[in-house]
This record gives structure tokens, sequence and C-alpha cells, in this order.
């Protein structure tokens, strides 16, 4: 009952403060009144990473539910008119990114934000994040990370059933560890394109060497499509039927994409025909793991053709 009676004092408070306002612009009102009349949004919003305590002359704050939601006192005037309040819900996602961004353009990892694939696609802040809703295990998400992804990436959904995958599901490793959802910059990797929205590793590097820390290189001898395209050129990072991720069910059927001796390839991959393509008789199960004799093939400090 003395709970119910603080929600009217507050309430009360709310349109005695509006009430000095009714002639000016919208002005704050401060948390206080908002929680009295938005208990559910208030409790346990003091453990939100957006609560700001109130300060010490109890005076309005910008912070907090005003900090998003605009000046309260023609919404609080209004009975709770909801026209006169900005309601994100209501807005479009370029509106939603504004705001947004009024405090977290300094955050470094949303430098590229305006230009992902996200944004492009007109998938809103709020599409992922939960302001009132979140949860300890996935502040600010609207459900625990891999089931927000997969919301929309349903392909990826199923390549991480396959048998062999990161191991996602299993809470292993997370998709913001190898993607940036808010978009990550134009790399020189990958034909100069971020596919995905992949992080980079020590810089520059494709994200994958983050862990594989021994493909990163440099190498004297570089394996041409791992330099030029990334890990991605024939591994399939989400899952596979191959035990190395490969986008092909076996080594040398991918190998043979590139390697296959019609010009203008060769056993090199350096546009010159290779008289000696005969010597490997793909018939012959010696020549079906092409890795036996060229296991370097990530990059060589030793031997052109990725030898041991």
């Amino acid at each position: 009952m003395a709970r119910g009676a603080s929600y009217i004092l507050r309430y009360a408070l709310a349109l005695a403060v509006a009430a000095t306002c009714i002639a000016q612009e919208p002005q704050l009102v401060g948390t206080e009144v908002c929680q009295a009349c938005h208990p559910a949004q208030a409790d346990g919003f003091n453990r939100n990473p957006h609560f700001e305590p109130i300060d010490e002359d109890k005076q309005p704050s910008s912070q907090s539910c005003e900090s998003c939601h605009g000046p309260g006192s023609a919404h609080v005037l209004g009975g709770g008119d909801l026209s006169a309040i900005i309601r994100f819900t209501e807005l479009a996602p370029n509106q939603v990114l504004d705001r947004c961004l009024a405090c977290h353009a300094d955050d470094l990892g949303k430098i590229s934000i305006r230009r992902s694939a996200h944004s492009t696609g007109e998938v809103s802040c709020i599409s992922c994040h939960s302001i009132h809703s979140s949860t300890e295990i996935s502040p600010l998400l609207a459900g625990p990370e891999k089931d927000v992804c997969y919301t929309c990436h349903l392909e990826v959904r199923a390549r991480f059933d396959l048998p062999y995958k990161h191991r996602v599901n299993e809470g292993a490793i997370k998709c913001s560890d190898c993607h940036n959802p808010h978009g990550a910059p134009t790399s020189t990797w990958a034909t100069a394109s971020s596919r995905g929205m992949v992080r980079h590793a020590f810089g520059n590097d494709i994200a994958c060497t983050g862990c594989h820390t021994d493909k990163r290189g440099p190498f004297v001898f570089e394996h041409a499509p791992v330099r030029a395209e990334g890990c991605m050129a024939c591994h399939n990072p989400h899952g596979s039927t191959n035990p190395r991720l490969l986008s092909r069910p076996t080594a040398f059927t991918l190998c043979l994409e590139c390697h296959n001796g019609a010009a203008p390839f060769g056993t090199r991959g350096g546009g010159i025909p290779n008289p000696t393509i005969g010597f490997h008789n793909l018939a012959d199960p010696r020549f079906q793991n092409c890795v036996v004799c060229h296991s370097r093939i990530h990059g060589s400090n030793a031997d052109p053709l990725f030898r041991r």
C-alpha cells in the first residue's frame, strides 16, 4: 500500500512540475517522475548501463529516461500523451540510429556503423537491443547473442548444425568474436571488402588469425588466395561436412578449382600452364590428398610449392 501511495505522490509531483512549463517549451521532469507512471520499466533499471543516479539536489537531469525519450513535461501534462514523447518503436531505423549515436558516436567500434550491412539494410538498433528488458547474461541484447543473430541469419544457424563447425551453439565462442555487428572498416584483404562485417585482428589481418596465429604470416611464399581473398576462399567457418571446415567435401576437389591444368592456370597458380601436370594422376589415391605433400598450404618460408 505504501508503494502505491508513493506512486500517487510522484504523479502529483509530475503534474506540479509540468504545470510550471505549460507555456514554455517541453522541459525536463526528472527520472523519478517517469518512474511514477512506468514502474515496470523502472524496476531494476538501476542495474542498466544507461542508468544515471539522481543528483544530490534532486534536480531534473537529462540523464537516463529523458536522454533518450526527450523532455517529458508535455507528455505528463497530456496525461501520457504518446505524441509528446519520443517512442523508438515509431521511429525509422536511421532516426533510431541518430538517437543512439548522440551518446555512442565516440565508440571506436561503431566508426563504420552508418555504412554497415545492418544500417544500409534498415536494421534498427532496437532490432537487436532491448534497453528496458535486457538480461544479465546478454547486457542490452534482446536475448542470448546467438539467438538474436539467428533471428535473421537462418542459413548460418543451419550450418552450425553440421558435423564440423565453430562451437557457437555450445557457448565456446560468440558471433561477435569474429563479427562486428556495428560494421567493420574497409580492409586490404578479401578484395578490399569486409564481407559479413568481419572483425580485424592485429590491425588489418582477417579475424581468423586472432585464434589461428600460426596461419598469420607474413610468409616468404604466400598462397595467393589466402592473401587476396582471405580464409573464406577455401573454408566455410560456420560449418562444413569436412573436418577442416573446407567448402568442399575433400581437399583435392577444392584445389582443382584453381589448379586444374587449364590455361591460364598451372600447378603453381601463377598463370603459366605446366607441362608436367600429368604427374599428378588423380586416379591414384596417393594424389588425392594434396596437403600430404603441400603441407604448408597457408604459406611457407622455405618452399614456393608449400612443401615441408
